[in-house]
């Protein structure tokens, strides 16, 4: 019944920067952790970034100092994204998430991130 719905993806040069927006539909509570995750292809899907219900975050060490992530209420949460460099280029999810890490809803279909020159 809750659906998460990402946008803000695009097309930037290396240095650049993006603000990605994941917008959450139906029942969803404020109690929720949510994460962003990546996948560029050959590659699995990893977790980017986090931000629990406290308010508290975490970041994989390959964004740290250059992603933050943030949430201005239950529905809607947000990945600015500075610096971006190609190693950058997957597409972006998101999604609620366990203590551990792990996710729980239904994938989106996410939001493509190209840094390219």
């Amino acid at each position: 019944q809750v659906e998460l719905v990402e946008s803000g993806g695009g097309l930037v040069q290396p240095g650049g920067s993006l603000r990605l927006s994941c917008a959450a539909s139906g029942s969803f509570s404020s109690s929720n952790n949510v994460g962003w995750w990546r996948q560029a292809p050959g590659k699995e899907r990893e977790l980017v970034a986090r931000i629990n219900a406290d308010g508290t975050t975490g970041y994989a060490d390959s964004v740290k100092g250059r992603f933050t992530i943030s949430r201005t209420n239950a529905k809607n949460i947000y990945l600015q994204m500075n610096s971006l460099k190609p190693e950058d280029t997957a597409v972006y999810y998101c999604n609620t998430l366990t203590r551990l890490g792990t996710p729980l809803l239904s994938w989106g279909q996410g939001t493509q991130v190209t840094v390219s020159s």
